[in-house]
């Protein structure tokens, strides 16, 4: 089983959601001996932010290409790739200004390939990476997932199950600790929910490919 382990917080070892990825990482692991490991690091690693350059292999653009186009459309191929061998992905995704981090977002912008993680048919589109199983370590300053006007108001939970049900993957799960700017009660009453959540997440029957 291959398991893609992706972090994209920029605040390093005080990160909540890099230790919630970690923690999740850890526990499917002890559960499933068989599983190999590869790490996606989107802060020391980031992708440039989308841009033509990197249109080509949605273009079907082969022939003279320049410099940058060649790099960029490296760069697309390496991660599509990666992300299609997983079984499993963990993705660790901060709550920054109501949304995910810009390097996640440049990542997800270079797996949108059409012929590789999706197809437009007479029928509407169709994902291609069906049979995954993703895990979303959440993390957040505040409260969004208590009140109708705060869920209005978040874009990460959401925006990320929209995107892999796009790329066909049903199976999406999550890990939250959210309040964690509201101070220590809080942040202990967090992490003590988000443990609960990795233990359900990391027990339930996986949907991963054989």
């Amino acid at each position: 089983m291959q398991l893609l382990h992706i972090d994209s917080s920029i605040n390093g070892n005080n990160s909540a959601s890099r230790k919630l990825t970690a923690q999740i990482v850890d526990a499917w692991k002890a559960k499933h001996a068989d599983t190999q490991v590869s790490y996606l690091d989107l802060v020391a690693e980031a992708p440039n932010h989308f841009t033509s350059a990197a249109m080509a292999p949605r273009t079907g653009q082969s022939e003279g290409l320049s410099a940058e186009q060649v790099t960029e459309n490296a760069v697309s191929e390496r991660l599509v790739q990666q992300f299609l061998a997983a079984d499993v992905v963990v993705i660790g995704a901060p709550f920054y200004n109501f949304s995910i981090p810009t390097q996640l977002k440049a990542w997800i912008d270079r797996l949108a390939q059409p012929g590789r993680t999706f197809r437009y048919t007479a029928n509407g589109p169709e994902g291609l990476a069906k049979g995954k199983t993703v895990i979303i370590a959440s993390s957040r300053g505040g409260m969004y997932s208590t009140s109708a006007a705060a869920e209005a108001m978040e874009h990460q939970e959401s925006y990320l199950k929209v995107v892999l049900g796009f790329f066909g993957i049903t199976d999406v799960r999550i890990v939250r600790a959210e309040g964690l700017g509201m101070g220590p009660d809080a942040v202990t009453a967090a992490f003590a929910s988000a443990t609960k959540d990795v233990q359900s997440v990391t027990n339930a029957e996986e949907a991963v490919a054989a």
